[in-house]
């Protein structure tokens, strides 16, 4: 059989089906499962065992270690996962990616194929994705894409038949590499590596190695279980990718999952053969050995594939497990913390990195909170240089004010374009009203710190042309930046909760408190203008003051009705 042009494309579109069926299945499951797997995230605790469970179950569910691991990354970067607590979910991951080779072999290469009922499984998702549920379209969604993942591969399987009918031409590649003893497993580990980066897919490049191996002119079990350690450090490229512009917690978070599954195949290479002879052993004398079809090679290199891998992944966690403090330690002395007091300032929380669906929402939340924490400091400031008497102290001050209201430009540009992201993917309905209210919350955000820059500019104007204010006006503005400390904290308070949990009772109490502050200042501060009880500079300015933090307030109750979804 000649291999041309035509060929090659026909074998590129295959996979290509291959990953984008197994795209829509992994996005239609997280779209069906996200709030859970939000909520499950976010109750790992330190236990180290918890983590593995939680990433092997996830991985499981959703079909893509590359999706758990960028996901993984994103929680990192969002605060909600420790590096630690993300080594143990990272080892949970890689034992849950193990799962796809099974359902490959089981639903794609045995003799019950569910690509014969693809078409089928088609017309039940079809009507299911056209549902304004949700849910049910999810479902849809993702029975789609489990149907379109097995058209691809049947589609692969057919286009790899030709090493049958032409069992020369895999040969003519293999045996110039394999001449070298236990350099040729070196070989084909990095052969495995580079596959799985060019396709992005360690579940693609699994279908490619089983596609390949089996029978007396495919891949031997030797070479094909090299391509698979191999794949299991090119797996790792994606988290990496995903983390180059996060922030150091995100690329220690990556970097570790490069060191673990680097660390599991130099381990695994010491004791290769060993490790097969064991593998022969569980495939032929345990349970294994009922999957396997009666006098099929390649049936049972397949298998034996496929446990090869499920262990080689369960002893790396077991081994590793008791060594993650140690991992930490090793990728924090390589990416060491920056001295940077600033560092708090730089977007945190994610970067522009792949949203990972409704899950983005977590981090864009965190962003928000970070927000709202830096305009709460810009009150506090504020309120410091009302009374600050240091020439030095005044203008630092100044200096951070003006630092942070940059910063918070940036902020709202940044949260702005990663939510629009966000919304260009397929979302519940809920998710869809929430990224609404969170544009509306730092739109009202960046006008509240962009009052506080012009008190602040007010106040150095005043300090410059030497206008004081009276004792009581200067109680009376205290008074109104205690009672804004008071507003902040709980509109900082109400966005790190569930949006779905958030009552507006106490912002609108305090809200009303401040407006009924206001008045009354305002009432005396006219009976004292015309009482001249001070210059007409001074009112103008003082007037300026309270008028300016009473609209603050405004916007600090927009930002909690946004939460609630009254906005």
């Amino acid at each position: 059989m000649t291999f041309g042009v035509f060929e090659i494309l026909s074998l590129i579109g295959a996979l290509g089906f291959f990953i984008f069926g197994m795209k829509i299945m992994s996005d239609g499951i997280q779209k069906f499962a996200g709030d859970q797997m939000r909520s499950i995230l976010r109750q790992i605790t330190q236990n180290r065992f918890a983590g593995i469970l939680t990433g092997f179950g996830t991985t499981a569910i959703i079909q893509s270690s590359s999706a758990t691991t960028v996901m993984i990354v994103s929680f990192v970067n969002a605060g909600l996962l420790s590096l630690r607590q993300a080594i143990g979910v990272i080892m949970g991951a890689n034992i849950g990616t193990t799962v796809t080779a099974f359902l490959l072999l089981a639903f794609g290469f045995g003799k019950f194929s569910i690509s014969d009922y693809s078409l089928p499984i088609i017309a039940i998702g079809i009507p299911l994705f056209f549902v304004n549920h949700s849910k049910i379209k999810s479902f849809g969604e993702f029975l789609i894409g489990f149907a379109i993942l097995f058209m691809g591969l049947d589609a692969l399987k057919e286009l790899m038949s030709f090493i049958k009918e032409d069992p020369s031409f895999l040969q003519n590649f293999i045996q110039p590499l394999d001449q070298f003893g236990f350099g040729s497993v070196i070989i084909f580990v990095l052969i495995g590596t580079l596959l799985t980066v060019i396709v992005q897919s360690s579940s693609a490049a699994m279908a490619i190695t089983l596609s390949l191996c089996g029978g007396a002119n495919g891949l031997s079990f030797e070479l094909a279980a090299a391509i698979i350690l191999g794949e299991n450090i090119g797996t790792t490229i994606t988290a990496n990718m995903a983390a180059l512009i996060g922030n150091i917690h995100a690329k220690r978070a990556a970097i570790a999952h490069l060191f673990f599954n680097v660390l599991g195949v130099i381990w695994m290479l010491i004791v290769f053969y060993p490790f097969l002879q064991f593998v022969d052993f569980l495939v032929s004398e345990t349970f294994f050995n009922a999957l396997i079809i009666d006098g099929d090679a390649e049936s049972s290199t397949r298998w034996s594939l496929a446990v090869f891998h499920l262990f080689f992944n369960i002893f790396n966690t077991l081994i590793l497990v008791g060594f993650i403090a140690n991992i930490e330690k090793l990728v924090i002395r390589i990416l060491p913390p920056k001295n940077d007091d600033d560092e708090m300032f730089n977007l945190k929380y994610f970067s522009s990195t792949i949203p990972v669906g409704e899950l983005s929402l977590i981090e864009a939340q965190k962003e928000i909170v970070k927000f709202g924490k830096i305009v709460s400091r810009m009150n506090d400031f504020c309120r410091h240089i009302l009374t600050e008497k240091k020439e030095s102290e005044f203008n630092r001050y100044i200096e951070r004010i003006e630092k942070y209201e940059d910063i918070t430009d940036k902020i709202e540009v940044e949260v702005a374009s990663y939510l629009t992201k966000v919304s260009e993917s397929e979302l519940s309905e809920r998710s869809s009203i929430k990224i609404r209210g969170m544009l509306s919350m730092v739109g009202d955000l960046e006008r509240m710190a962009d009052i506080y820059y012009q008190i602040a500019k007010t106040t150095a104007r005043k300090r410059s042309n030497k206008i004081w204010f009276t004792p009581n006006q200067r109680e009376r503005i205290i008074e109104i930046y205690n009672l804004m400390e008071e507003i902040l904290e709980t509109m900082c308070l109400n966005l790190e909760m569930r949006y779905s949990e958030v009552e507006l009772s106490k912002a609108k109490s305090l809200e009303k408190n401040l407006n009924k502050l206001r008045k009354e200042i305002r009432k005396e501060h006219f009976l004292n203008v015309e009482k001249g009880e001070y210059p007409f500079n001074n009112a103008i300015i003082y007037s300026d003051l309270f008028n300016s933090l009473e609209k603050v307030g405004d916007h600090a109750i927009n930002v909690t009705e946004s939460i609630t979804g009254e906005v």
